[in-house]
């Protein structure tokens, strides 16, 4: 209950992200892509800019419910086979924002 009242209150009106993109860059949570001239980078690192509240409670959000919903269980147990740590693996899930569907269930 406090971790979603957390992000209730870091969220505000969901009304004011007209798109999850907005939504996620708020939380801090999406990709940052560095890069120079003909060179990208493979490895890849959260951008952090926005509430660290929210981005906090969102990942312990996940790691809660890891043990709970099923669908997250197997979403994180993909990742580890896929050699991402346990840190990437849970904040990828708070990537999956961006998805209209999920953007839309949380309003």
């Amino acid at each position: 209950e406090k971790i979603a009242a957390t992000i209730i209150s870091e969220i505000g009106e969901i009304d004011r992200f007209n798109h999850p993109k907005k939504l996620v860059a708020f939380a801090g949570v999406d990709p940052s892509v560095h890069s120079s001239g003909k060179f990208t980078a493979t490895i890849n690192r959260i951008t952090k800019r926005g509430s660290s509240r929210l981005r906090h409670s969102l990942y312990l959000a996940v790691l809660c419910g890891c043990s709970r919903n099923k669908k997250l269980k197997v979403f994180y147990d993909k990742k580890k086979s896929e050699g991402k740590p346990a840190k990437v693996s849970i904040v990828a899930y708070a990537l999956l924002l961006k998805r209209k569907k999920m953007y839309l269930d949380l309003a």
